[in-house]
């Protein structure tokens, strides 16, 4: 790791800040994606039932 002298802790906690950001984006994608998948099976559960 380079020598970040008086700026490590901006620096160390801009990189925190990021990657906490980054996690949620990934879980709210992959929640969001799972909610409309369930969605999606249900409305085809539905058209199967009509025909």
């Amino acid at each position: 790791m380079p020598d970040l002298g008086k700026y490590a802790a901006s620096v160390l906690s801009a990189y925190g800040v990021t990657f906490v950001l980054l996690a949620g984006t990934v879980a709210l994608t992959l929640l969001r994606g799972a909610k409309v998948k369930r969605r999606l099976e249900e409305a085809e559960e539905r058209r199967r039932g009509r025909g």
